[in-house]
């Protein structure tokens, strides 16, 4: 699903439940600034249909990312980010990330190269920001 310009999906097949997937992705688009202050984000049902989940689960989503302080829902009026990014916070998400995928590159007994060459290609095939 896109908006607002950003992909988000979610993995119905994994382990993690589909509410943390989509949480964890809001909050690390807007920690790197991708989604920024005053962004409205999509309705719950519009969110919910587009992802294929019950509207509970982007309820759930949208809840934990507002206890964290970085959305704020209004009833009728949507929901908006109201955490502008932070350079640390862009860092600490980059070396979370790159952390993950050191680890799985790892288990899949890939060298640093073939590790480094698979992140030029994505970056690569994703484009500029």
């Amino acid at each position: 699903m896109t908006t607002n310009g950003i992909s988000i999906s979610v993995n119905h097949a994994s382990p993690v439940p589909p509410y943390e997937q989509l949480r964890a992705q809001l909050a690390d688009l807007i920690a790197v600034g991708r989604l920024g202050q005053g962004t409205k984000l999509p309705s719950v049902r519009q969110l919910a249909s587009d992802l294929g989940l019950a509207p509970n689960t982007v309820v759930r989503s949208y809840r934990e990312l507002e206890a964290a302080g970085l959305v704020k829902s209004r009833r009728g009026s949507g929901t908006q980010v109201i955490a502008p990014p932070t350079t640390t916070g862009i860092k600490a998400k980059l070396a979370e990330h790159a952390s993950n995928y050191a680890a799985a590159a790892r288990q899949l007994n890939a060298t640093d190269e073939e590790a480094l060459a698979a992140i030029r290609h994505a970056l690569a095939t994703l484009g500029e920001p």
